[in-house]
């Protein structure tokens, strides 16, 4: 469905980077102009904006605009996050099969989850969610890896905003009780979520390292009658070694493509 909503001069600002993008000597204003049928004033207007940002440079003798290099670097980090799920998906693949419970990547996107890839279990009753779902950041096991990394004055400044939500009746709504859980995460590598998110789901997460752009993590989820105590010491074990696989894997990805 077509978003309802639009944005004129976001539209027009788009069209000119395209335009531009596509020159190699790059673009002046009067040329910008006929060939994409704007006024010179709105061109103007909107080159200027766009320099401001660094997302264009105007050459001083010839006045031409080319990319600059504010897009170049939204682009690298665009690039990396694709090339981060192509890394991971074999590894999310074999834990899948090791562990029979469907595995998911996701990056922390400001207050919440963004869910990258997905590798669903086999079993005919699963844990399942589509890549692109947006999930709370104070959800569960994943949730707890991205905020350990942060600093108690950050977290507190999230609770004071967002609150403790209480998804379930195992859910930690006490402030101090939550930072004692995220100083054990921080500890040990990875995080459990013991019907804290979802009633009869339990899960375990642990941190990627190595792609310094993103806070990205790699979890496994399922139903609490197939992940009893004992059952979850075993996926612990196998989602942090697959998370230290990831993170070799990706670290040595961005060492190769540095720069």
């Amino acid at each position: 469905m077509a978003n309802k909503y639009q944005a004129p001069i976001v539209t027009k600002a788009f069209r000119i980077l395209s335009a531009i993008a596509d020159k190699t000597d790059g673009m002046g204003i009067s040329e910008i102009s006929r060939d994409l049928d704007i006024s010179k004033s709105t061109v103007h207007g909107i080159t200027s904006a766009l320099e401001g940002q660094g997302a264009l440079i105007k050459d001083p003798v010839s006045k031409r605009f080319s990319i600059g290099y504010t897009l170049i670097e939204l682009g690298k980090k665009a690039y990396s996050r694709i090339n981060f799920k192509e890394i991971a998906r074999p590894f999310i693949e074999q834990l899948m099969i090791t562990c029979q419970e469907s595995v998911f990547l996701g990056i922390k996107n400001r207050n919440s989850v963004i869910i990258l890839d997905v590798v669903e279990s086999s079993k005919d009753y699963k844990i399942t969610s589509p890549v692109g779902t947006i999930i709370p950041l104070l959800a569960g096991a994943v949730g707890k890896i991205f905020m350990s990394e942060m600093n108690r004055e950050e977290v507190n400044k999230f609770i004071d905003a967002q609150g403790l939500t209480e998804f379930t009746d195992n859910t930690i709504v006490s402030r101090e009780e939550y930072f004692k859980e995220l100083v054990l995460v921080k500890e040990r590598g990875y995080a459990i979520d013991n019907e804290e998110y979802l009633p009869g789901v339990r899960a375990v997460a642990a941190p990627v390292r190595g792609n310094g752009l993103y806070m990205t993590s790699v979890w496994v989820v399922g139903f609490k009658s197939s992940m009893n105590d004992d059952r979850l010491k075993e996926l612990t074990d196998q989602v942090v070694h697959t998370a230290e696989k990831i993170s070799k894997e990706t670290e040595k990805y961005f060492i190769e493509h540095q720069g």
